[in-house]
């Protein structure tokens, strides 16, 4: 998801740098849950704020953002071949 929107945001970007900054992103979102003040623990026990932020940093986590980050930049690679073959 965060690599569509990457690349929504800046549909000129090549698709590697696209992949790059999802996931950067969302390993700096991952790793800001290991932070836990008032204000910000506030946000995360809001529905929205535990699906933005997450609550809990998680291993598990960081390789799953990769899978899901390769895999869209599998779609997006494969998607423009495809366009460029057809048109």
């Amino acid at each position: 998801m965060v690599f569509f929107g990457i690349a929504f945001l800046f549909p000129r970007q090549r698709p590697r740098i696209t992949a790059v900054c999802a996931f950067v992103f969302s390993c700096a979102v991952e790793f800001s849950q290991i932070y836990h003040a008032p204000w910000i623990d506030s946000i995360r026990h809001t529905r929205l704020g535990a699906l933005a932020l997450g609550r809990v940093f998680s291993w598990p986590d960081m390789a799953a953002y990769a899978v899901g980050v390769l895999f869209a930049l599998l779609i997006s690679v494969l998607s423009d071949r495809v366009r460029r073959s057809s048109g």
